[in-house]
């Protein structure tokens, strides 16, 4: 009784959370330009409108730009910090990993607009680079977290073999410790490179309308009507986050990369 309680529970749960998506998705095949549900009539013009019409074309481009170097600019912050944390040599770490963090931690609206009075009064503000480097400030955290687990499971005895062999920093560092914790720093990029596409309040306050990414191009959208080629974007976003999350899934391992460890590990 309680196994079949417990199946109908999560029955319930996951049709609640999948509703969404699916109005979502019947929206966006929509054959007339309508944000109705259920569709009316079947057509995906409106997915082909992304890369054919030029406005959608270039903002999705735009935000596979940025998310792809803020992405890469904080596995580069997080990796050195990661590493620097790892091998404790300074009693202040820690404050490091606080202020790797912190970003994440406060609403987004906060650091948004903290950026915004730093690059408006730097004389900066509107440059396309300093979404790059707000967003990799923004979600640092990602890869800083993910790249501190990946250390976290290196065997010390390792390194220190290598450096009783001769071996200094910089060769241990690439030949025993970067391959050990490439899964977590892949992981890290991906996870940041998801939700870099997706976020628009940090990218608005820092560059406004002189570079539009996907999610502004559809709140400016909104202004003119509703268009199906907006759900068609959304469900583009799931499809890119469902498949770098699959991978990181199907190459690396996804439990421990959630700070999961195996019952035999312990």
């Amino acid at each position: 009784m309680n196994t079949v309680l417990t199946r109908i529970y999560f029955t319930l749960i996951g049709i609640f959370l999948a509703a969404p998506i699916v109005v979502v998705a019947g929206v966006s095949v929509n054959e007339k330009q309508s944000l109705t549900f259920p569709p009316q009539g079947f057509s995906l013009s409106w997915y082909g409108a992304i890369f054919t019409d030029p406005g959608w074309r270039s903002a999705f481009f735009a935000s596979v730009m940025l998310a792809f170097a803020a992405a890469a600019l904080a596995v580069v912050i997080a990796l050195p910090l990661s590493w620097f944390l790892w091998r404790r040599i300074a009693p202040w770490a820690n404050i490091f990993q606080v202020l790797g963090i912190a970003p994440f931690t406060l609403p987004p609206v906060i650091t948004a607009l903290g950026l915004l009075t730093f690059w408006a009064a730097s004389g900066f503000y509107g440059q396309p680079w300093t979404a790059v480097i707000g967003h990799a400030i923004f979600f640092v955290t990602l890869p800083l977290v993910t790249l501190s687990l990946g250390f976290s499971a290196i065997d010390r005895s390792l390194v220190e073999a290598a450096a009783t062999m001769g071996a200094d920093d910089r060769t241990i560092f690439r030949t025993v410790v970067l391959p050990l914790i490439r899964p977590y720093l892949v992981s890290g990029f991906a996870f940041a490179f998801v939700l870099s596409l997706n976020e628009y309040i940090v990218a608005y306050m820092t560059v406004g309308f002189t570079m539009e990414t996907l999610p502004i191009k559809i709140f400016n959208a909104l202004r003119y009507g509703y268009t199906p080629t907006m759900a068609s974007v959304s469900i583009l976003f799931v499809a890119v986050a469902a498949l770098v999350f699959g991978l990181v899934a199907r190459f690396g391992d996804l439990p421990k990369l959630l700070g999961a460890m195996a019952t035999d590990d312990r």
